[in-house]
């Protein structure tokens, strides 16, 4: 599926870590499930969520283990139960009290709850013992090194594969083949892990589908150099003969920082993945496409050139653009996979080069009207939009929209009224209309702004290392009257 092939339509961007329960972060049970029948109700055709891999440092979705697996932190402990494999007393809800996500004692709590569902399961004849096993198989391409990776990172005291011993660090088959005999149990549980994470992210899609609600998944450029991708598939990164990055990603100084922001994650060697073929990136939007019907593909313009930073820098000001794969990638892509459901993220420092490769592919763009004020010539102003792009009221690296006009100067609060042929009273609906009433393809909106909720309920701020990605909607904050404000205007702009 591609945009390019959909009628207009819109949908809310919430992250499932986000939704609200009783277990210290939101997951993909009973309250997911009010979610889409509430994105049913309000005639949204779309879900949009952040990456679903297990996050790493920062807490970020963007710094995950691994571009192929799930975050067991999103497994829900209600489905456990209706599957046999935990008692409702083992869940000690009580614990769980703050309005944000508490990722320092959700881990540990969830990873508890995989062993003691593991426990269950590996001394029971449950009918799921034929599904792990053929899901096992079917994901073993990306499967085994993952759980290796984890069992292994555990086995080490949670240390970075950077500080991993060489031999294993270097995949020596025979020091490999000891651990994995040693760690045998715990490869099991994380794979066992997956099984979880996927069988129930594959339930939710399904009635989500059911509802006409699809899902657009997310897809980071990069990769976390502590991660099993990394480790699998050294040769395929920038790296010296140490496992060290030669050089690590960010962008330079723009809307967001003025120093930039430094990623720190490693740089591809699309040399040699030109001569896989791309098979990394083949198997991962593989992999990705079996989850989502449509992806956001995070960072563009890093495919015609990317930012590298010299490794021991501060900040990302010191960098230089390096050439990407540029049309061969996606050429390959589209060889292997067919017509691309992706949206191009192409925000920030974006050169003639970066449009045209994505018109060759016919890959719609993005538009965030937060940065719109400016000159008329400003493309993020709706009357410069063209069918083929995605409208954003703002993104999860935005301030939600009250907290964004709370910012602005009188000239620029003026700027607004004055375009909007109006006194700005509402700004977050006022977002709105303009993104719903353009003539882009596909509007969407975080749910922040449907609520008019307020700069404190911002998911990130980019270039921040602590503290983001910790908001989660309370159910009180649900209201009935703004999702059918919402159904209405979706009708009115021809969305539903």
């Amino acid at each position: 599926m591609s945009l390019s092939d959909t009628p207009r339509s819109s949908g809310l961007l919430l992250h499932p870590t986000s939704l609200p329960g009783p277990y210290g972060i939101g997951d993909l049970g009973p309250e997911a499930i009010r979610w889409v029948d509430m994105l049913a109700a309000a005639k949204q055709s779309w879900w949009q969520v952040l990456p679903l891999g297990p996050t790493g440092y920062g807490d970020s979705p963007y710094q995950s283990y691994s571009a192929f697996a799930g975050n067991i932190n999103l497994i829900s402990p209600d489905l456990l139960i209706q599957d046999g494999l935990l008692d409702a007393g083992q869940l000690p809800i009580a614990t769980f009290q703050g309005g944000q996500v508490d990722f320092a004692r959700v881990g540990p709590f969830k990873w508890a709850l995989v062993r003691m569902a593991w426990n269950r399961f590996a001394n029971s004849q449950s009918g799921l013992h034929e599904e792990f096993d053929r899901y096992c198989v079917e994901q073993q391409s990306w499967l085994d090194d993952y759980s290796m990776f984890m069992a292994a990172r555990e086995g080490f005291g949670q240390i970075p594969l950077s500080k991993w011993p060489a031999d294993i660090r270097q995949r020596d088959p025979v020091a490999l083949a000891a651990l994995e005999k040693q760690l045998h149990n715990e490869v099991r549980i994380h794979r066992f892990g997956q099984f979880l994470f996927d069988r129930q992210w594959n339930a939710l899609r399904s009635y989500a589908a059911s509802k006409g609600v699809r899902i657009i998944g997310d897809a980071p450029i990069f990769v976390a150099g502590d991660s099993a991708d990394v480790w699998a598939n050294s040769d395929q990164f920038l790296l010296d003969d140490a496992g060290e990055p030669t050089a690590v990603a960010g962008v330079p100084p723009d809307y967001f920082s003025e120093d930039g922001q430094l990623w720190g994650n490693p740089l591809y060697n699309w040399k040699r993945m030109a001569d896989t073929g791309y098979a990394w990136w083949t198997a991962r939007l593989r992999r990705l496409l079996s989850q989502v019907d449509l992806i956001r593909l995070d960072h563009f313009r890093g495919f015609a050139a990317a930012w590298h930073v010299p490794p021991k820098e501060l900040t990302a000001r010191n960098g230089r653009w390096v050439d990407g794969p540029r049309a061969a990638l996606f050429e390959e892509l589209q060889r292997q996979l067919g017509k691309l459901p992706i949206i191009a993220e192409d925000l920030g420092v974006i050169t003639p080069d970066v449009d045209a490769l994505r018109l060759q592919f016919g890959l719609p763009g993005m538009r965030v009207i937060q940065f719109a004020l400016g000159g008329p010539d400003n493309p993020y102003w709706p009357h410069n939009y063209v069918p083929d792009t995605v409208a954003y009221t703002g993104t999860h690296d935005n301030p939600t929209t009250v907290g964004w006009y709370t910012t602005l100067d009188a000239q620029a609060r003026q700027l607004l009224d004055t375009y909007i042929g109006k006194p700005t009273v509402k700004p977050e609906w006022d977002l709105i209309r303009l993104a719903w009433s353009s003539v882009a393809v596909l509007a969407i909106a975080p749910l922040q702004d449907i609520l008019g909720l307020g700069a404190d309920t911002r998911m990130n701020t980019p270039g921040v290392a602590s503290g983001n990605w910790c908001w989660r909607v309370r159910s009180e904050q649900f209201q009935t009257a703004q999702f059918e404000r919402l159904a209405e205007w979706t009708k009115l702009y021809y969305r539903a």
